[in-house]
């Protein structure tokens, strides 16, 4: 089984780390991932062994990180710095009175040592606590052993001041993440947490997860839909923006459906809820984007690797430097003990540990406000490197509203269409659809005998006791039926009888009004070779591709074609990444074979959020460059934070092992770097539509 925890007073990256590996240990843990942004710990292991997993693991935590708790509520509690900051302000008074008095009536240590511990003694208890828990290489133990150093050999201002630029980074540190996780909270703020139901004629108010499918609900206009549903009575418009970013209302009347987590505008609703909250498309949504810090990218992967080593071995050349450069030297030992104690301040790699996945769930949390669903950092750092756009047609592409246009003959008009009405009755294809709605009449059930449906081909069915085939020429071929050619920039539907071939429809879908801008902005973009994929006809295809100037298309293809087709362009693609971009329902297989899926207008689709690894929200093909071009700006962000922490580490690393850097230099490239890289990470939140209409080079 599987459970989700909250994590409480967790401030600390590379902790969080430790607990997720010591954990990961346990005996009958399957699975250990901690969401060090969202607070959360995801804990998978046998049921039957579970709560003694989960009590071993409360008992793990504890020693590691005896204020770190874990609990199943899911609270929302403001983030206290109070006592931190009043004892950075007394240490701070105390040691600017002490810099100026005259002379010590005391000892100079004593005097600097009330400061001291008043800012640092929690640090310096920390530290002595990990030690003997075997945690030894952790920012406490290192800004302990600098500053007790800097006491040993005399600099007792510089320990009190390093001490207190440590702390006051560290609360900014502290308060730049916890204004992340808020922004990104506020991002998702879809769900409502209560609905109004109406029981027995009574209004009563409870938590959507209360409400059972069948029940009816009242939302007010400013109030949010809490579930799926249909509009039993009233109208009005809904902003769907918080599910789609679009900004344009969408107007509802009786028998539309509705969906949670929009907002009713301007008139009472009564809706009848189609689906339990746990199903509905506002649980959905949140869950996608909460659970998609547990699938990380490499980069973020390389950095928790990076830091394991990073760490042990700055502290390893620390020590050479103080005890091996007096004797090659012949230098004072206190003149490299405090080089030395700057390279352990140095060496913390919180700027990296904290800012890189923070600029990865910054990229996803401003992607979801677009109406863009990225379902983890690996995702996005693949859609960043995107090379090859493969598209289904129909739905992605165009806009998947068929209409009969044309009959061929046009004598056997009537004929044609019943039989293929008939024949289509039971299905949901936009073609069938379309057949359906130029019908016009109620269906005969009773004329209908047994219903074949025929991958990508049609559907053979009985009609008044004959063999009826609809479909396309494929269809009338396996059945060794002659048809006339499919010349016309349209779907083709053949019809016959009893093995003699009838006649046809003509169906015709539009492109969609973005599409063309969408494939000229993702060209612009850099991505190399665009392609369509599709199960209609060649003619069709053909009037598509040269219409949005796409470089290839492959038509008349079955769903284990178009498949197979896919992977072959995978393997010819190199390390680039392989995009494809389909409707999400019978395009699934496709969506969760390559190295990027993206659903197309799964609004409520439930094949297009399992299947895919993106979801767009509305049917635009406008987000696909939004998309890109979001990935690409978080892994450029990311990368500043990557060379920009680093880059400051090796200079004052070099600058204090030659005398150049002091103490306060070293700080500022351990905590001062740290909070450089936070603010800079969250700029990731920030997407707004206007801002990504600036290209970037690829």
């Amino acid at each position: 089984m599987q459970k989700v925890y909250k994590i409480k007073n967790l401030d600390c990256a590379h902790c969080a780390g430790k607990i997720e590996d010591g954990i990961n240990k346990i005996a009958g843990v399957s699975r250990a991932q901690i969401d060090f942004i969202n607070q959360k710990l995801t804990l998978s292991a046998d049921e039957a062994v579970f709560p003694e997993i989960l009590e071993e693991t409360r008992r793990l935590i504890h020693a590691l990180e005896p204020d770190v708790t874990i609990t199943e509520e899911h609270t929302h509690e403001e983030e206290n710095h109070r006592g931190t900051l009043l004892r950075i302000i007394v240490a701070a008074l105390l040691f600017t009175v002490i810099l100026f008095l005259p002379e010590f009536c005391v000892p100079a240590f004593l005097l600097y040592l009330v400061p001291y511990l008043i800012v640092g003694g929690d640090i310096l208890y920390r530290a002595v606590k990990n030690i003997f828990r075997g945690q030894v290489f952790d920012e406490n133990f290192l800004m302990a052993l600098a500053t007790v150093g800097a006491f040993a050999i005399g600099e007792y201002p510089e320990a009190v001041a390093v001490m207190l630029f440590y702390q006051v980074g560290e609360l900014f540190q502290s308060y730049a993440v916890g204004r992340s996780r808020k922004s990104i909270a506020k991002l998702l703020n879809i769900r409502p947490e209560t609905a109004t139901v109406i029981r027995d004629g009574v209004e009563i108010e409870v938590t959507p997860e209360e409400i059972a499918v069948g029940e009816v609900i009242l939302v007010r206009p400013g109030e949010k839909i809490p579930l799926d549903g249909v509009v039993l009575e009233g109208n009005s418009s809904l902003d769907t923006s918080a599910l789609t970013g679009e900004s344009l209302p969408r107007s509802v009347e009786i028998n539309d459906e509705v969906l949670g987590g929009c907002v009713n505008q301007n008139g009472l609703l009564k809706i009848q809820v189609k689906k339990p909250y746990a199903e509905s498309t506002v649980a959905k949504i949140l869950e996608l984007v909460e659970t998609a810090g547990s699938k990380k990218a490499k980069t973020e992967n390389f950095i928790t690797r990076f830091a394991r080593y990073y760490t042990p071995v700055v502290v390893i050349l620390a020590v050479l430097l103080a005890a091996v450069m007096p004797i090659l030297t012949n230098s004072p030992f206190t003149l490299w003990l405090n080089r030395s104690l700057i390279f352990l301040v140095v060496s913390c790699p919180c700027a990296l540990v904290i800012s890189v996945p923070l600029s990865f769930f910054g990229g996803i949390g401003g992607a979801s406000r677009q109406g863009i669903l990225i379902k983890g950092s690996n995702f996005l750092e693949a859609l960043s490197k995107a090379e090859t756009l493969v598209f289904d047609k129909t739905g992605t592409l165009t806009e998947g509203v068929f209409r009969v246009t044309d009959y061929s003959p046009a004598a056997e008009k009537e004929r044609l269409l019943e039989l293929a009405a008939l024949a289509e009755s039971g299905s949901n294809h936009p073609i069938a659809r379309s057949v359906l709605e130029a019908y016009g009449k109620e269906i005969d059930r009773g004329r209908l005998g047994d219903v074949q449906e025929l991958a990508g081909m049609g559907v053979k069915a009985v009609i008044d006791e004959k063999t009826v085939l609809v479909g396309n020429r494929k269809l009338m071929e396996t059945f060794g039926l002659t048809c006339m050619e499919d010349t016309d920039t349209g779907t083709v539907v053949h019809v016959a009888s009893d093995g003699i071939y009838l006649g046809s429809l003509l169906i015709t879908d539009s492109i969609k009004p973005e599409a063309p801008k969408a494939i000229a902005d993702l060209k612009d973009l850099g991505i190399t070779k665009t392609v369509i994929l599709t199960g209609d006809t060649k003619e069709a295809a053909k009037a598509v591709a040269e219409t949005l100037k796409i470089d290839k298309f492959v038509a008349g293809l079955l769903p284990d074609e178009k498949l197979t087709l896919a992977e072959e362009m995978m393997n010819q693609n190199g390390k680039g990444t392989l995009v494809f971009i389909g409707d999400g329902m019978n395009d699934a297989p496709v969506l969760s074979r390559v190295d990027v899926g993206i659903a197309m207008g799964a609004m409520g689709q439930d094949a297009a959020i399992e299947a895919s690894d993106i979801v767009l929200m509305d049917d635009s093909p406008a987000k696909l460059p939004m998309a890109v071009t979001i990935a690409r700006r978080t892994m450029a962000i990311v990368r500043q934070n990557i060379v920009f922490a680093l880059s400051v580490k090796a200079i004052v690393l070099l600058l204090g092992a030659l005398g150049f850097a002091n103490m306060w230099i070293a700080v500022f490239a351990d905590v001062g770097v740290s909070v450089l890289a936070v603010l800079n990470a969250m700029r990731a939140l920030s997407v707004h539509e206007k801002s990504m209409t600036v290209k970037l080079e690829k």
